[in-house]
């Protein structure tokens, strides 16, 4: 048969409604095969085009049938269930008839929709489902006496490149062994259950088996779903008996893979992490993108000699049929519609348009029956030879050390006996009719309970319901409660056994007991037992009622649904219809005082809270982990806002970084983890369990290699945000900043100068100040940045400190740092650096403006002895010591700043803790506190002008009547007014020409005089003429300030401050308005000899005094 390319379908699918809450823009188009995504940063740019043999859009234009099926609404082009059957699995199954293997396998992201694809929800059946019903109804037709068919059904999970049999309760240590059949080359699974099945009910009730064990395995923390591949086998085998006698088996191997969450690994953040290259996560996936690309360029004859990778991974070897050899293979990649999953969509794109360039050679799989018993027993036979001499014969020298080429042949010998054990069942299997091996299966079958299978059950008894990250394995479990009196709670290997046996992280053999008194539900934990059962997020203490659908989380995994069909009215009422493991994890981050609305946050702060409700459950199991092996180490999640970040620039993002902090309970040492840190470090903790649930010792194992183990590091102990505003008036700036944890707690304090300079650092003189910064642009900018000492308040930090901070140096971005003082809470440091800008532009004045340089002050930390009282703690009583002291001190600094406290009590009652974003209100203050010194400059600056002014006047004033000449005395006033510092520079344009008219220019000098003798009378000793206009030195910049100004109030010098200034504007509004009047009537004068209206008047005032 020719080659044939692999076929390659995607699929978007709907909003899901966390999406929904948010406004989720689309970003996926369809039409026809091809298929289209835009930038959703970038919209005007042209959208990236792909070309599928199937494009289904799935995302809207249904419509829901009375039996829950979805099919499409009239004239919509939505792909429904059946129809992605009827182009993908029909061809499946016509090919499985035909004697060809065939593969179809599902990629995407977490939450893409493959499980919907593959399997499918309710009456929406998927395509494995359906193509196993149709299979089993095409043999139904069947009428020809000498045909007859035998179905096999295998269902396995990989995770951490493990083989596990979800058919089998009794997984060895380490999973099953994948091993190559010698002869023909592929690899197989040894030991798989392989189980004989006779209809589409059997398949069903075998599937649901599998589920229920991957439910109960990721519940137990040997697996987690979104990270595990999961492969159903068909075997499908037609005998057909000739006229002579003799059978021809024609077979057809079907693997139908729903690969793992596709999310890639740099997207996570775990770059830098020593233990990255020890975790599997992705391994498998990563692999199967080298082997994709590897196939795409044979097939494409781009390299002659290349080899395909399929041993680097347990996925790929098992995948090798599928992908480069004796099958026809089907890819369907889904689609997430929403822009915020941007960068994983387009990354699915990618990888399935590399797929469909792969090419495959599919023969029939067809033999005769006697042909093939007896090359099994011949390859028998060499088999058993090679065995009595030794596995092979080893020639010495061949650069192979005696322990390597003992290695080596115990190797092959266990290869060898291994497929010698496989010959061997199958021709076992050959001597036992397929009746007999279909009898005894279907025996076995019937003996599986499904949780959810008894719904008549369910109308009648109370019951628990599992919940589950993955909708798939949600609502498996299904434990009933006795109908009267007590359901314990507990560890199989407790005396007596409990009713319900639950096992993994922080299970007790006693846990709790659960009391049914006619529909009453009651709970209650085992006293002593030490057990953490939790009821709605909240933890249980002492004994509890339960209502109808309460949420009741065993120890860290295992989360239920109470459901009480005899009392459903005590439900609250505020409650979804469903209840979702997402609804449960929302619920547990509010107890925490983590916010879970969405209303009003922007797509960053979307991201985090999704980034927080995912990790949330991920930390408990870490903090279990490390109670169960006695680590002594404290997890807990740390938002840090954009302003506490290291190097953060509060200008460009507002988002929080989700990150996690490590403590040693012994010392106090800390460490934060970026995210995907975390995720990977999680994932070695979980194979560290399982090792210890497998009875390995783990106690001793080398530091290097401990998850839990972080060489010492310099910790952040704050930030201090350095507001650089005093630049864009050439002005310096000395303060002493307060220096913040990201809890927007004071650490400590950091004295710091700004001062404009010239290229080598030498300040320059007051009479660079401007009014307008617009005057700088264009021009040579240096500024000098000191650092000159600190004030730390925590002693464990006296170990050393030192302060990092980046800054935009000559275009390009520098990384800055101070030595590092030991031995002192109060370093001096005497840092200074240059900053300089070529040439000044508008955005490097808007940075100044809004802008920031973070200063991260760090302390070194070392690994020291601990106090020897903690050594005889154990983790959890570490743990609460330790809470109890964080709480102390909390109190402490609440009672000592009670004034800043305010304002997180107000961070509280919108629904968000306070302590969380507390950085953000410090940084607030820090820069009113800057505005307020920029004000008192300008101020300054104002009061030399006004007793310049002054000045003028009360010379002008005593003069006598005749040398009172206006226009010397007009132009005197202006340069004062306009002057910036010593030198008297103009900013606006200057009234050059004498006015015409000496008289009327005394007449209006006369009215204006007059005016003013009334406002001093007013006023005291205030000279109108004595003050400018500070309408400029009012504005605060951005509305940022004004709202800020608003919600500081507390802020009483800055209050004072401006109230001062504006009672000043008012003191000069007629001397301005003179001026203003004098220059329109000069600018603009009337040809028919009469003043200017008020209007005009006005309108010439505002024209000649706009400033910045």
């Amino acid at each position: 048969m020719p080659d044939e390319s692999v076929k390659v379908a995607v699929r978007v699918r709907p909003f899901n409604q966390r999406e929904k809450d948010r406004q989720a823009k689309l970003i996926i188009k369809m039409q026809g095969q091809m298929t289209t995504i835009t930038n959703p940063e970038t919209p005007n740019e042209e959208p990236k085009s792909f070309s599928f043999d199937y494009s289904y859009w799935s995302h809207d234009g249904f419509q829901e049938q009375s039996d829950g099926v979805l099919v499409p609404a009239g004239g919509s082009n939505y792909a429904s269930q059946r129809r992605v059957f009827e182009n993908l699995g029909q061809g499946v199954l016509d090919n499985a008839f035909e004697g060809y293997n065939c593969s179809l396998f599902a990629y995407g992201q977490t939450g893409s929709g493959k499980s919907y694809s593959m399997v499918g929800y309710g009456n929406n059946k998927g395509i494995v489902p359906i193509t196993c019903d149709e299979m089993f109804k095409t043999m139904d037709k069947n009428t020809d006496p000498n045909k007859r068919f035998e179905v096999t059904f295998s269902m396995l999970e990989i995770y951490n490149e493990q083989v596990r049999d979800l058919l089998s309760k009794d997984n060895p240590k380490g999973g099953l062994n994948v091993r190559q059949n010698p002869k023909l080359g592929y690899f197989y699974v040894e030991n798989l259950k392989r189980v004989p099945v006779g209809s589409y009910a059997e398949i069903e009730k075998r599937t649901d088996q599998g589920t229920a064990s991957r439910t109960v395995a990721s519940t137990n923390m040997n697996a987690t779903s979104s990270r595990a591949h999961t492969v159903v086998t068909i075997t499908f085998d037609q005998i057909i008996k000739n006229e002579s006698g003799s059978e021809t088996k024609k077979s057809s191997v079907m693997n139908l893979v729903d690969l793992a969450g596709s999310e890639r690994a740099d997207s996570t953040g775990a770059t830098g992490d020593r233990l990255k290259e020890g975790a599997n996560i992705n391994k498998s996936l990563s692999a199967l993108g080298n082997v994709i690309s590897a196939l795409a360029d044979l097939s494409m004859g781009t390299k002659k000699k290349i080899m395909v990778p399929y041993r680097d991974s347990v996925l790929t070897k098992l995948l090798q049929n599928a992908l480069g050899g004796n099958s026809k293979t089907i890819m369907i990649a889904a689609l997430s519609p929403a822009d915020i999953n941007y960068d994983e969509t387009l990354s699915t794109l990618r990888y399935a348009d590399r797929a469909k360039k792969i090419k495959n050679k599919a023969v029939v799989n067809e033999n005769p029956l006697d042909k093939l018993i007896r090359e099994l027993k011949e390859e028998n036979e060499k088999l058993k030879r090679a065995m009595e001499s030794g596995g092979m014969v080893m020639q010495e020298g061949a650069g192979l050390s005696p322990e390597e080429l003992e290695k080596m042949r115990k190797q092959m010998e266990e290869d060898i006996r291994a497929q010698l054990m496989a010959n061997q069942a199958m021709l076992a299997e050959n001597d036992q009719s397929w009746d007999d091996k279909l009898a005894e299966a279907r025996t076995e079958t019937e003996k599986i309970e499904t949780g959810g299978a008894d719904s008549k059950r369910k109308s009648k008894e109370p019951y628990l319901i599992n919940l589950n990250e993955d909708p798939m394995l949600s609502g498996v479990i299904c434990h009933f409660l006795k109908n009267s009196g007590e359901t314990t709670v507990g560890r199989k290997d407790a005396s007596p056994v409990p009713d319900i046996c639950l096992s993994g992280l922080s299970i007790q053999k006693q846990h709790a007991v659960i009391f049914n008194n006619k529909g009453v539900i009651e709970i209650e934990s085992v006293s002593g037992s030490g057990s953490k059962t939790k009821i709605n997020g909240l933890p249980l203490t002492g004994r509890k009622a339960l209502c109808h659908k309460d949420r009741i989380l065993f120890g860290s995994n295992h989360m239920y649904v109470l459901m009480n069909p005899l009392k459903p009215e005590t439900a609250d009422s505020s409650l979804p219809k469903e209840i979702t493991w997402e609804f449960a994890q929302k619920e547990i981050a509010q107890v925490k005082g983590f916010a879970t609305g969405s209303a009003g946050l922007s797509k960053e702060q979307q991201i985090v809270q999704e980034q927080v409700l995912e990790i949330l459950p991920m930390v408990s199991e870490v903090n279990a982990v490390s109670e169960e092996l006695n680590k002594q180490k404290s997890f807990e999640v740390v938002l840090i806002s954009a302003a506490a970040q290291e190097g953060g620039d509060i200008t460009q993002s507002n988002a929080s970084k989700v990150t996690v902090k490590m403590k040693n309970l012994l010392n106090g040492n800390t460490w934060l983890w970026e995210r995907g840190k975390f995720i990977t470090r999680r994932y070695l903790i979980q194979e560290l369990y399982q090792k210890f649930l497998d009875g390995e010792d783990v106690s001793h194992i080398p530091k290097e290699q401990d998850p839990f183990w972080e060489p010492t590091e310099d910790v952040l102990i704050g930030t201090s945000n350095l507001f650089l505003q005093s630049l864009s008036y050439c002005l310096d700036f000395e303060d002493t900043l307060n220096i913040s944890d990201y809890k927007g707690q004071e650490e400590g304090h950091v004295k710091v100068k700004l001062e404009p300079c010239d290229p080598k650092g030498k300040p320059i003189d007051e009479e660079a100040f401007v009014d307008d910064p617009r005057e700088l642009l264009n021009k040579p900018y240096n500024f000098k940045l000191t650092i000159e000492n600190a004030n730390i308040h925590k002693s464990r930090f006296s170990k050393g400190i030192l302060v990092k901070y980046s800054v935009k140096n000559n275009g390009k971005v520098e990384e800055v740092k101070t030595p590092t003082v030991k031995n002192t809470l109060t370093p001096t440091f005497n840092h200074s650096k240059v900053i300089s800008i070529p040439k000044l532009k508008q955005e490097n004045l808007d940075f100044f403006e809004s802008g920031c340089i973070t200063l991260s002050v760090y302390g070194i930390q070392e690994d020291t002895l601990p106090d020897p009282k903690l050594l005889k703690l154990n983790t959890r009583e570490l743990r609460e010591a330790s809470l109890y002291q964080e709480l102390r001190d909390v109190t402490i600094n609440q009672e000592l700043r009670q004034m800043e406290n305010m304002e997180n009590s107000q961070a509280h009652a919108s629904g968000r803790r306070g302590t969380m974003f507390g950085n953000e209100i410090a940084s607030d203050t820090s820069h009113l506190k800057t505005e307020v010194v920029l004000l008192q400059r300008k101020y300054e600056r104002l009061q030399q002008k006004e007793r310049r002014m002054q000045q003028i006047c009360e010379e002008w004033s005593k003069k006598p009547a005749e040398e009172k000449q206006f226009e010397p005395f007009y132009r005197a006033v202006s340069a004062a007014a306009n002057s910036t510092g010593t030198r008297l520079k103009t900013r606006v344009q200057m009234l050059n020409q004498v006015l015409q008219g000496q008289k009327y220019v005394r007449q209006m000098a006369m009215e204006k005089s007059s005016v003013i003798e009334e406002k001093e009378e007013s006023q005291g000793d205030q000279d109108s003429f004595g003050s400018v206009d500070l309408a400029p030195y009012m504005n605060p910049g951005t509305e940022d300030s004004l709202n800020r100004s608003k919600g500081f109030t507390q802020n009483g010098k800055r209050t004072t401050l401006l109230s001062d200034i504006n009672s000043k504007r008012e003191v000069i509004k007629p001397a301005r308005n003179a001026i203003s009047e004098y220059s329109a009537n000069k600018k603009a004068p009337t040809s028919n000899g009469k003043r200017p209206s008020s209007a005009e008047n006005n309108k010439t005032e505002s024209s000649a005094c706009v400033l910045q």
